[in-house]
């Protein structure tokens, strides 16, 4: 079930705990530079960053032919949050609570992201500091409970960097017909790639809030780019101006299988 939790922050995400994905650092990172002003919304608790936001966007989460939760995104332009909670049986087998949110400098540049994470009996808590003066990301993640640095991480990144949902937020501002693929540099705060999105077919999908006419989209963000774990991740945009992305999909292999995210509800703030 920790698995599963992982790559439902995969699809859409933003930060992401996968087990065995890197290394923990021998030493930790130069401290980064502290991070704006925190403006929480008010049914929140915890340190989560940014204004309200003027879209909203509520998905379903299926895995197994079963719901098993809920994905809330909501984004403007320059912050970015997403709420993942379990439901149903993987509610009762493994309970899934995480919230994460992003600053950013026009276009999607990411400057500091924050993720509460409360997966079973864990709750981690990890901050990204994407210093773009030094054109470095520094990674640090801490157990809650006891306070305890668990993990640092850094790397060089350029100085315009993505999150995962700041790629998919700037593919959207694009016009790709298939055939035409491009290149976006994205990190997670512990490696960075210049992580290809391939626009592939037109399709039209069904997804709990109707029919769609769509493109559908290869990211790739597995098999070592940004996340070491094999498999494929697809995304699928309308075929119109919005480029509204109506389902997300993750393709792995035994025991996490498929996990998609259908739209289930659009809502603007």
């Amino acid at each position: 079930m920790r698995a599963l939790a992982g790559y439902g922050i995969i699809l859409l995400s933003f930060a992401v705990w996968l087990p065995a994905q890197s290394k923990q650092s021998k030493s930790a990172p130069k401290a980064p530079a502290p991070p704006p002003a925190a403006e929480p919304k008010p049914e929140v608790q915890g340190p989560l960053i940014g204004p309200p936001s003027t879209e909203k966007l509520t998905y379903s989460v299926e895995w197994r032919l079963i719901r098993a939760g809920t994905v809330v995104v909501e984004t403007k332009k320059d912050w970015g949050r997403l709420k993942l909670e379990s439901a149903g049986l993987v509610s009762k087998l493994f309970k899934i609570d995480d919230v994460y949110a992003i600053n950013y400098d026009d276009p999607y540049c990411a400057t500091v992201a924050v993720l509460d994470a409360i997966e079973g009996k864990r709750h981690r808590e990890t901050r990204i500091q994407y210093d773009r003066a030094q054109n470095h990301a520094y990674y640090t993640e801490r157990d809650v409970p006891t306070n305890a640095i668990v993990r640092n991480a850094d790397v060089a990144v350029p100085a315009c960097v993505h999150d995962v949902v700041g790629a998919f937020l700037t593919l959207r501002g694009m016009t790709l017909d298939p055939g035409r693929s491009l290149e976006l540099p994205v990190s997670d705060g512990r490696r960075f790639a210049q992580v290809k999105m391939e626009p592939q077919e037109r399709e039209e999908i069904k997804t709990p809030m109707g029919s769609f006419k769509t493109i559908r989209f290869e990211a790739g963000l597995l098999n070592g780019a940004i996340y070491t774990r094999t498999g494929r991740v697809f995304l699928w945009l309308t075929d119109d101006p919005r480029h509204l992305p109506v389902q997300i999909q993750v393709k792995m292999g035994f025991p996490v299988g498929t996990v998609t995210l259908g739209l289930e509800k659009e809502e603007h703030l």
